[in-house]
């Protein structure tokens, strides 16, 4: 009998060792990250048959569990992924919303205070001071526009940065994770109880790690050895084999960098926005966000260089000559070229670029252009429309709908599924620069205006546009010294005729409706206008006349005139006011947003992105916070529940040891009985 109570006595008091032991531990790593409460499962020993009854025989520790709840330990795995995700992007659109407020804001002042330098040339064309002024402020806007440009470069550089060392981190848990996987299958003895519990905490952590930068998904064996899987499926960890994460030079864009799982004997590419985590915001943030912002600005880089331009070629600089660009020609060789990227898979050897036709018109979006074996087939890669443009060897291809652009073949011919990326916008921002380099370049005089009769009775109006050599223009204009002469009349209900005659009061243009000796004639419909080209065909035209309004003089075929003749003047500053009033003017986007209105547009828009990123981040946290602590009631250590543990298992220990000594007594009385 005392040896059956020596026995049990043993058995409790070393139970009671392991559960103090487990307490121990518990409470000591109550503040290591990842680890999971243990306990100590204890069973009554099997009886022993004794005088007609079992009697019990002590107890054991059957095992040492892990507390582990797999359904709170997923959800805090999900939410972490998801965190990571909405808090980078959150903070990279935070930092790109700053730029974009300090560099917009630098901007839009310098587009103003150019204008009002144009404005002042207006109202004093032979000021060289207010010349030279506006050169400077051009300069200004030249470089500010290349500053945020240059912003955007390096958010793109940094982006690119962090998503190698998130692969590399990536790579490292995985190697870690096998070798995790590796030390459990030696250890693990299926025909005992017991696992690697601070193992199996230590691979958890490394997953929840790998949480952070992408979305996660396991599978356990029999064994105990962990399948990895990132993003949609994609096998990080296969058991004890560890696969890598390698970021590798995009193409034909080598700054769009693309991602690669490598193998012992293979890679695979691997969609990086599908993964999840913060890797996925970092990319999405880079391809997606930043490309957008970047192709605005450009494009409105773009507008300004070309409206401007176009505006100082209609006038005539202090030197009576056609005015020169103001900034770089956006139809330049670089530009032209730079539009189009072509893989260094295709085969053939096209060589082609990209010309702006119409910059009203000219989206940020993206285009792929492929030859399918016969003909070009153009992608949109924002909305997916195709349209084909036909095939190889016409030299230019206009796009319908008209996207603002044309595709040039410049040498060579492309082959079976060549195909080539089309940015209309890129560069125009980085390569924006003051070409005009002295201010009495500017032109601010027209080169021919029109002077209204005083006898015009009508609202009937003559303009000059459209003016492509000014200097050809002022010479026609004024071939006799006395202009060129404009009569419009009613020739009938609703039909106006107009005649183009050299201006001579010695010999005035016969009766309507003749149009014997007319330079040019023809007529038009009430409501509408007329387009005269001058000089007329076949002859290049210089410029265009325009007929608007209801030109209808007193009387029967009674004509109102319009003299038009040489405009050139130090003191005529019309085409520098034309030039301000294009401040004002619809040019982007179809015509729908001035330049002040379209930066606006950009500006607003990475502001909403950031503040709706700032309430997914705060939410995801919040989600995170919740899934974290319902995870850590069920797993995390209580110190005052170990406290009461310790206690408990003290007197457990204590009271096994009085059942040893209690033993003890009762088998020395034995031992002296027997004497």
């Amino acid at each position: 009998m005392s040896v059956n109570l020596y026995n049990t006595g043993v058995s409790g008091l070393l139970a009671a060792q392991q559960q103090l032991a487990t307490t121990g531990h518990n409470i000591a790593n109550v503040n290591t990250e990842g680890y999971n409460r243990q306990r100590a499962e204890q069973n009554s020993s099997v009886g022993l048959y004794s005088g007609g009854n079992f009697v019990g025989s002590g107890t054991y520790v059957q095992d040492i569990t892990r507390i582990y709840n797999q359904f709170t330990y997923k959800e805090q795995l999900h939410n972490q992924s998801n965190l990571g995700n909405a808090d980078t992007l959150h903070k990279d659109l935070d930092q790109l919303n700053e730029i974009m407020s300090f560099s917009g804001g630098a901007i839009n002042n310098s587009i103003d205070k150019f204008y009002q330098t144009m404005n002042g040339i207006a109202d004093n064309p032979s000021d060289l001071g207010l010349r030279s002024i506006a050169l400077n402020q051009a300069e200004i806007l030249a470089s500010d526009f290349s500053s945020l440009n240059a912003n955007i470069d390096q958010l793109e550089k940094s982006a690119n940065g962090e998503i190698v060392q998130m692969a590399k981190k990536i790579s490292e848990i995985s190697v870690e994770l096998a070798k995790i996987n590796e030390q459990i299958l030696n250890n693990q003895d299926l025909s005992v109880n017991g696992q690697p519990n601070d193992l199996l905490d230590k691979r958890d952590q490394l997953v929840g790690q790998l949480g952070e930068f992408t979305s996660v998904n396991t599978i356990v064996d029999s064994s105990g050895v962990m399948t990895v899987m990132i993003g949609s499926g994609a096998t990080l960890v296969a058991g004890i084999t560890p696969l890598s994460l390698t970021v590798n030079a995009g193409d034909p864009d080598p700054k769009a960098t693309e991602l690669r799982l490598m193998g012992p004997n293979s890679s695979v590419a691997i969609n990086g926005s599908a993964l999840g985590g913060s890797l996925a915001a970092k990319i999405e943030f880079r391809d997606q966000h930043l490309p957008q912002l970047s192709r605005e600005i450009d494009r409105m880089a773009m507008a300004i260089s070309q409206t401007l331009n176009q505006a100082q070629s209609q006038g005539l600089d202090i030197n009576a000559q056609q005015g020169l660009n103001i900034f770089t020609d956006i139809n330049s060789t670089a530009l032209q070229a730079g539009r189009v990227l072509s893989p260094s898979t295709n085969a053939g050897s096209l060589a082609a670029s990209v010309n702006i036709t119409d910059i009203s018109k000219v989206p940020t979006d993206e285009f792929e252009i492929r030859y399918d074996g016969s003909d070009y087939l153009m992608t949109n890669l924002n909305d997916g429309s195709v349209q084909n443009l036909g095939p190889p060897g016409s030299g230019t291809y206009a796009t319908n709908p008209d996207y603002g652009f044309e595709f040039t073949e410049l040498s060579g011919t492309p082959t079976l599924d060549d195909n080539y990326l089309i940015r209309p916008t890129e560069n125009s921002a980085s390569l924006m620069k003051v070409t005009l380099t002295d201010g009495k370049g500017i032109a601010a005089s027209t080169s021919v205006g029109v002077a209204v009769s005083d006898n015009n009775v009508s609202d009937g109006k003559v303009s000059i546009v459209n003016v492509t050599d000014p200097v050809t223009a002022r010479t026609f204009a004024d071939t006799t010294n006395k202009g060129l002469l404009v009569d419009v009349y009613e020739s009938s209900a609703g039909v106006f005729s107009y005649r183009v005659y050299d201006a001579d009061p010695l010999s005035p243009p016969p009766t309507p409706p003749s149009v014997v000796g007319a330079i040019a004639s023809g007529t038009f419909l009430s409501g509408n206008s007329a387009l005269i080209d001058m000089p007329p065909s076949p002859a290049t035209a210089a410029f265009q006349i325009e007929i608007a309004g209801q030109p209808k003089g007193q009387g029967t075929l009674a004509p109102e005139e319009f003299t038009i003749g040489d405009a050139f003047g130090l003191g005529n500053g019309s085409n520098a006011a034309f030039m301000a009033l294009t401040q004002e003017q619809g040019v982007v986007n179809n015509g729908r947003e001035t330049f002040s209105q379209s930066l606006a547009i950009s500006t607003s828009d990475v502001g909403a992105k950031a503040s709706s990123a700032e309430l997914v981040s705060e939410t995801a946290e919040a989600l995170f916070t919740q899934a974290y602590n319902r995870n850590q009631e069920i797993s995390g250590v209580n110190l005052d529940e170990e406290a009461a543990n310790l206690m408990r298992f003290q007197q457990a220990y204590q009271a096994s040891s009085r059942i040893i000594s209690i033993a003890n007594t009762i088998f020395d009385t034995l031992l002296q009985a027997s004497r």
